[in-house]
């Protein structure tokens, strides 16, 4: 078995076609001259660079076609010439040879002139065009493989979390609405490979399905069948269909005969198969009660406190579709209103509230950022965009996860004038006192980028949270949405059932704490992936230090007695 299983190594290098190979040239070359800025597809901010990168790579390529374009059409010149003398000679040999000056060009076409063509023939106009690439490097960004990896993952959590039919992926269509991009049988081959290196197999054979599909339907194709049946007949065995793979394998087999791979997992297959039925027959078992195999995506369960278990999943999913509305008899007891919060600058310029949930109380401000002020934000932050992290629930130190794609950096309030004016409106907003709140946070989300239910505030078990800072737990949470999203890209709360749609401008405000400062486990929230668009989000974590007298205890314990 673990034979089979080396032998199905797929990941290494892939046979191409000899065309495909030629065009793909430039491109294979690029790969020698990757940069060091992995991760792009954590943010659009930095996708966006690669639109120029494609620029001067298109530009570089036309350039290469035009000087190949011009060496053949010269080497079609000098065949034409050729092709007279020679037709011209063929009439009458001796006749054409007998003139000596026919004799003296006939030479000179067989050395001087042919060492001309020759040199013309061997001359790589590609060489100076890949030494532009080169010269790219330090200038322009290029995705690495971790890029591609990180796309295609992001494609499949998309496709689960809004139930995207993989056929109307490829076409376009997303959600119900038909963009113009469409994907080739090459393209879904790529995505089907980039999750069979995951060891997703379930969606390999989706997508390996769809590339299938669309090998019939295409002319120039970039890929084979036999590559498609390699990957498929593998991938339906690892999801516990041994019979389908012996079947994909017998045909992957009738195109290439000597397929190796192919021929050690056909033998495996059959001495396993004949294995089960043989038991089968010793337990009169002719398989009518067959349990069919489970081929539904795995729930993450190794993220610590912050894991969700599959009914949260699934909550979790509705609400970013727009489903699991709450009734129309809650919605009626919701508001909105001008509020003042007792600040003499708001009396002047009040603000518009709009209540979003009673308990925990969730509102949401509209109109308190400019285009302006957002255009700032987005300026300052893009230069020191870092990863966004999550904190270790055991040693309180930061790092990348999964679960959270998208890219942040950090503005102090003396770096700006608009920085320092956020902070203010917060404090107007809230009341709440921003001496102990941490940095205003700019966040942009990658391809799919999202950020899983979580909690902002630190859970007894986690004792070096927020430890270093000295000012206690995070009280509150201001969200400013800093961007309108085509589709997707909600903050929903699973256990109230509630979703915060973003639209720029407005910001979302909520309690992470009770007033006796126990957490509130109902502030448990999410940003669903963003399916179409950009989101743009900057938050201000607002801590307990300093808000003893604006927000104080209450005689009587405000949280549940379970925690």
């Amino acid at each position: 078995m673990m034979q089979v299983l080396t032998m199905m190594n797929l990941g290494k290098s892939h046979t191409s076609s000899t065309a495909v190979r030629a065009l793909l040239l430039l491109a294979l070359a690029l790969a020698n001259f990757q940069t060091a800025c992995s991760e792009l597809f954590t943010a659009l901010a930095d996708m966006e660079e690669l639109m120029e990168t494609e620029v001067v790579l298109m530009t570089n390529l036309e350039k290469y076609i035009r000087v190949q374009e011009d060496k053949l059409e010269l080497l079609r010149r000098k065949y034409a010439e050729y092709q007279r003398e020679h037709a011209e000679a063929a009439k009458d040999v001796s006749a054409y040879l007998s003139n000596p000056v026919n004799a003296f060009l006939l030479t000179k076409r067989l050395t001087t002139d042919w060492r001309e063509v020759e040199n013309l023939m061997s001359y790589d106009v590609g060489a100076d065009f890949l030494e532009n690439v080169t010269n790219y490097r330090d200038v322009l960004k290029f995705p690495s493989d971790e890029d591609l990896n990180g796309a295609a993952v992001a494609l499949m959590r998309l496709q689960d979390t809004y139930k995207l039919n993989t056929a109307s992926v490829a076409r376009g269509e997303l959600n119900g609405v038909q963009y113009r991009t469409e994907m080739s049988a090459g393209d879904c081959f790529e995505v089907g490979r980039q999750t069979y290196l995951n060891g997703d197999y379930y969606h390999t054979m989706l997508w390996m399905r769809e590339a299938m599909n669309r090998l019939s339907q295409e002319v120039n194709r970039t890929t084979t069948k036999a590559d498609v049946l390699e990957y498929l007949a593998f991938s339906t065995f690892k999801e516990g269909n041994m019979q389908t793979a012996l079947l994909m394998t017998n045909e992957l087999l009738e195109l290439v005969p000597n397929h190796e791979r192919a021929i050690g997992n056909k033998a495996y297959y059959e001495k396993e198969l004949a294995k089960e039925a043989n038991q089968k027959a010793l337990r009169g078992d002719d398989g009518s009660e067959d349990v069919p195999v489970d081929t539904t995506t795995q729930i993450r369960t190794d993220m610590g406190p912050n894991a969700y278990d599959t009914s949260e999943r699934k909550l979790y999913e509705q609400l970013c579709r727009g489903e699991a509305n709450r009734t129309v008899a809650y919605l009626s007891k919701l508001t909105c209103r001008y509020v003042t919060n007792n600040s003499a600058f708001l009396k002047l310029a009040p603000l518009k509230l709009e209540e979003a949930h009673l308990k925990p109380y969730i509102v949401i401000y509209h109109d308190v950022m400019s285009d302006q002020e957002i255009e700032v934000m987005k300026r300052l932050a893009k230069p020191r965009f870092r990863r966004a992290t999550v904190q270790n629930y055991k040693t309180g130190e930061l790092e990348v996860a999964n679960y959270r794609i998208s890219k942040s950096a950090w503005l102090k309030d003396e770096e700006h004038p608009y920085i320092r004016a956020i902070g203010q409106r917060v404090e107007d907003m809230t009341g709440l006192s921003m001496l102990t709140a941490e940095e205003l946070q700019v966040v942009n989300y990658g391809i799919g980028g999202h950020y899983e239910p979580h909690f902002d505030f630190a859970r007894r078990e986690e004792k070096n949270a927020f430890k270093s800072l000295g000012t206690g737990n995070r009280i509150a949470t201001v969200l400013f949405y800093m961007s309108d999203v085509t589709q997707g890209g909600a903050t929903v709360f699973p256990s109230i059932r509630t979703a915060l749609w973003p639209k720029k401008g407005t910001a979302a405000f909520w309690y992470n704490l009770h007033a006796s400062g126990n957490g509130d486990y109902a502030t448990r929230h999410a940003a669903c992936p963003v399916l179409t668009g950009t989101k743009w989000v900057s938050n201000k974590w607002i801590h307990e230090r300093g808000q003893e007298f604006r927000r104080p205890c209450e005689l009587q314990p405000d949280h549940p007695e379970e925690f």
